[in-house]
């Protein structure tokens, strides 16, 4: 066997340790684990490759620049291999690997298992439930079930750019029509979610409470309002602010505990497992030669959680549409959802009652708290410009450095251009009221 590996090295340790950023100028491939290698692949490749051989070449590298990834690394894995016919043919794949920030997280709350379960048995249920109904839907990727020494494990992933998937630029934000896709899909995972819930019961509990729970309380709770306190201090010098920075300031005492609250779901209610990180950059769309949309997948399933739709309605319209369009259309928007939530209820025989557009709209109401955390916390991340500083550590940790990386978040001129126009918005429906 022969290979060339960017991080082939002799040590052999067992746990999700790097190597020194030092040791190659601090640059981000030094951060790549230290156990990926070839050998790591050669039993998943006897499982999926017919008459796979042996692997010739073998390259790893990041999959995204920095700043467009904060919770774990997001590796490419190139790999060519021979089979026993002679042939050569060249596989790719992204593997997403924890990074030393999460650990005191992923202690408590493994992501990591909670995303491999969502590939391995929570996806393929929703998709064979629309197969059962004689639609083909389909939601993501392909996933590898792989071993590997990671302590809080992997998700291995087909490589959709070989099908020429791609994310729109989160900068800019998502059109009418890349919007109207993700509304389709999203639609078509809620109704499959609060079908399954009826029909079989509730999910696990990682999935039915997420982060919300009494243990999480405290950690959410320093993040959330150190978080807050940063933006409060920079939405001092917003244009035309003296209309509501009082409010601002008087609400600072109370969203975190309104926010905890509506994280629990009413199980009377209408609920969804919501994806939970619904944004520009997880979500990926493939086109045809005129450009236009053929499919839709969501990637990133580490932080799902049941409850009222309101949460990826607000999280993803608020933090990813384009400018002129997250206000303007955003009733339009949820009427859209609405109809294709509404279809795709009946074709799967959904067996309560189906949800009218008005009830959504008391949703988004009662839950229009995910708007303000939307706006105070993702989509000031999916604005900024990339930055080797965007990091988990550098948005939840205690630092000067980390402070200063806050700053840039709410103080950069095209969050202030969203952010100006959204709290007058958010104010005149209510949401500052104390």
């Amino acid at each position: 066997m022969s290979f060339e590996a960017k991080n082939q090295r002799n040590e052999s340790p067992t746990s999700d340790e790097a190597a020194n950023p030092g040791d190659t100028k601090n640059s981000i491939e030094s951060l790549i684990p230290v156990w990926i290698n070839a050998d790591l692949f050669v039993h998943i490749l006897k499982q999926n490759v017919p008459e796979f051989h042996e692997i010739r070449n073998f390259k790893v590298k990041p999959a995204v620049a920095p700043g467009e990834n904060y919770a774990t690394m997001m590796l490419h894995i190139d790999i060519e291999i021979s089979t026993h016919s002679g042939e050569v043919n060249r596989l790719s794949y992204v593997m997403k690997t924890p990074i030393a920030s999460m650990r005191n997280i992923m202690e408590k709350h493994n992501v990591f298992d909670i995303e491999s379960s969502m590939y391995r048995l929570v996806v393929p249920e929703m998709e064979q439930m629309y197969r059962d109904a004689g639609v083909e839907v389909k939601f993501s990727a392909k996933y590898y079930d792989i071993q590997t020494p990671s302590e809080f494990g992997v998700v291995m992933l087909e490589d959709l750019g070989q099908r020429s998937f791609k994310n729109v630029n989160r900068l800019e934000g998502l059109d009418m029509e890349h919007t109207k896709s993700v509304l389709r899909k999203l639609a078509q995972w809620h109704a499959a979610s609060a079908t399954r819930v009826q029909l079989k019961g509730s999910y696990p509990d990682g999935l039915m409470v997420g982060f919300f729970s009494d243990e999480h309380f405290v950690l959410m709770k320093q993040i959330y309002e150190k978080l807050n306190n940063i933006f409060l201090q920079c939405a001092n010098s917003f244009k035309d602010n003296v209309g509501y920075i009082q409010q601002l300031k008087q609400f600072d005492g109370i969203y975190f505990d309104t926010f905890f609250q509506a994280g629990k779901f009413d199980p009377n209610a209408f609920n969804v497992l919501n994806h939970g990180d619904c944004w520009s950059n997880n979500v990926m769309f493939q086109h045809d030669a005129d450009g236009k949309i053929k499919e839709t997948y969501f990637v990133d399933y580490q932080i799902p959680k049941y409850g009222s739709p309101a949460q990826d309605l607000y999280y993803m319209i608020l933090s990813s549409t384009h400018i002129d369009l997250k206000l303007k259309h955003f009733d339009y928007f949820i009427k859209f959802y609405h109809d294709n939530l509404v279809e795709n209820l009946v074709l799967l025989k959904y067996p309560r009652k189906i949800p009218n557009l008005k009830d959504i709209h008391i949703m988004l109401h009662e839950y229009n708290i995910w708007a303000y955390v939307t706006m105070t916390g993702v989509m000031a991340a999916v604005l900024l410009d990339p930055s080797d500083k965007a990091n988990l550590e550098s948005l939840i940790g205690e630092s000067e450095a980390g402070d200063e990386f806050k700053r840039q978040l709410f103080s950069n001129q095209r969050f202030r251009k969203h952010a100006e126009i959204i709290i007058p918005w958010l104010q005149n429906r209510g949401v500052l009221e104390c």
